[in-house]
């Protein structure tokens, strides 16, 4: 059995913002399925909700250092549905609204890695690998290294990196390496560590230190280490390229399920699809949008930014007003995009629907409802839209990048093979073209019936992905094996006190033994 520890800034259903959110919660579910033993550790966040922040129980408190400064971190746990949840517990960093974007994000973050590190002695399980997700835990592996390497029962633990979305990185200024994380400049802020332009990189940090690095599918592992698609990172990439997995997200088919789906109005199977028409014409009511089941309802659920391929559809908006068909977009992001959606939707009342906010419960129901799905991505690392869309019987139209070019295979008329459309490059003609041919082809609603079903029969679940993680953590794990090194005893480092001036010592011996 592998003892893993995901270590992430949001994970459902305790907090979600996106992708990151969805396989931090999902993931470790099917890892323990398959036999391992894998829990998740995130911030106490001040916005959890409710009926889950009653359940916490306390476990512990003790204090960390955040460079100079001595700071309270309890821990905290759940248990829910089979999975074990340990939570952070500093209100100062924490107990504020929304999760990100806050001037201190490097401290806050860096705070919760240190943290996680300074707890696991209070853990009531051992775990020999720590999973970090994205920049905001991507110093840990640097921490670990710095700080706790002259501790047997931490230098045998190994880190795994996963970048979800290269384009966050957490830059932050030089001054963090010796004020927030209590590295030596000298030593760590230089081109083959942290140092990133003359700042400081936290997800450079994860990939240089860490001992595996994962990304969420193989395209997306391979273009990173391009030059196009390293976002100035892919000389650090390529020199670990032996150790980068590509491993494609999936999704959790028990939570999106059309047929046992309590957001939607008529569920349904493919057993029962022309059940699914009666989610499509609510949707339309709802929105006061023409009703006609004959109008192609096109859907978007997504964050509004230009990663997003919105500006291809503002490219060719009245080329695409044009068509027979129906757009429904549903997110939140940068105010360009809303503002442009917004002035969309005034221009089109009967075409547009624009719903700038993100439910939940919508967004079944847009998927629900949509004949088809629309992801245009500038790039995409992976993409799980695409896959609760082709569960819900929504057919989807992307660009081939990342992981929606081995998720979404373009359907042949000739063949019957396929399970949507995709254009390959940036173009907002290449768009709109494959637009046209998907309507024609919905007009023709036997073969239409055809690329649904071969979306619906797909397996997107993560059984085949968990296989992945399992297989590269036993092979991260098998030279310690194979050495017959003692398994790590936490139980004696728990009943072990340093004072803050021991702590400052033996950081910067360990700082001298990398």
């Amino acid at each position: 059995m592998r003892s893993v520890l995901f270590v992430a800034s949001e994970a459902i259903p305790f907090v979600k913002t996106g992708g990151l959110g969805e396989v931090a919660g999902s993931l470790p579910k099917e890892l323990n399925r398959q036999g391992g033993d894998v829990r998740v550790i995130l911030p106490k966040y001040g916005d959890i909700p409710g009926e889950w922040r009653e359940k916490i129980v306390h476990l512990h408190d003790t204090h960390t250092y955040v460079g100079w400064r001595m700071q309270h971190c309890g821990l905290q746990k759940l248990e829910q549905d089979g999975m074990v949840y340990y939570f952070v517990d500093n209100e100062y960093y924490f107990k504020r609204p929304g999760y990100y974007g806050y001037y201190d994000d490097a401290e806050r973050f860096a705070f919760f890695c240190r943290a996680v590190l300074e707890l696991l002695p209070y853990l009531d399980f051992s775990p020999e690998i720590i999973h970090c997700h994205d920049w905001q835990t991507a110093v840990l592996p640097v921490l670990l290294k710095a700080h706790y390497s002259h501790l047997p029962e931490y230098r045998r633990l190994r880190t795994i990196t996963t970048i979800h979305n290269l384009q966050y990185q957490g830059i932050f200024d030089r001054e963090v390496v010796g004020d927030i994380l209590g590295l030596s400049e000298d030593y760590y802020f230089t081109g083959e560590r942290l140092e990133f332009y003359g700042a400081a990189n936290f997800l450079k940090a994860g990939i240089v230190f860490a001992d595996a690095i994962t990304t969420v599918s193989e395209t997306y592992a391979w273009e990173i280490t391009t030059y196009e698609g390293g976002k100035q990172l892919d000389g650090v990439l390529r020199s670990r390229q032996a150790d980068v997995y590509g491993i494609l997200n999936g999704i959790d088919d028990t939570y999106y399920d059309p047929e046992h789906d309590d957001y939607i109005i008529s569920p349904y199977s493919w057993a029962s699809i022309e059940r699914k028409a009666e989610n499509k014409l609510r949707l339309q009511e709802r929105l006061n949008l023409p009703v006609d089941p004959k109008i192609p309802v096109v859907g978007i659920a997504s964050r509004l930014v230009a990663a997003k391929g919105l500006d291809l559809i503002a490219g060719v908006l009245e080329e695409l007003m044009a068509l027979n068909m129906e757009l429904v977009i549903l997110g939140t992001g940068e105010a360009y995009y809303e503002d442009m959606v917004r002035w969309a939707m005034s221009r089109y009342p009967d075409k547009i629907s624009a719903n700038i906010f993100f439910d939940e419960a919508f967004a079944h129901q847009l998927y629900a409802g949509a004949d088809i799905y629309l992801m245009p991505s500038l790039f995409e690392p992976c993409g799980i839209s695409q896959l609760i869309a082709m569960r819900y019987g929504a057919v989807p139209i992307v660009r081939a990048t990342g992981g929606l070019k081995e998720t979404v295979q373009p359907f042949s008329e000739e063949t019957g093979l396929g399970n949507g459309f995709s254009f390959t490059a940036y173009n907002a003609h290449d768009m709109l073209y494959t637009i046209e041919k998907a309507l024609s082809l919905f007009n023709d609603q036997s073969v239409w019936r055809k690329i649904v079903q071969n979306g619906m029969a797909a397996d997107y679940s993560w059984r085949r992905s968990a296989e992945k993680y399992l297989d590269m953590y036993g092979r991260l794990l098998a030279k310690d094996e194979k050495e017959d090194i003692a398994l790590a005893d936490w139980s004696k480092l728990a009943a072990m006190t340093l004072s803050p001036e021991e702590m400052t010592v033996q950081a910067s011996l360990s700082e001298v033994q990398i």
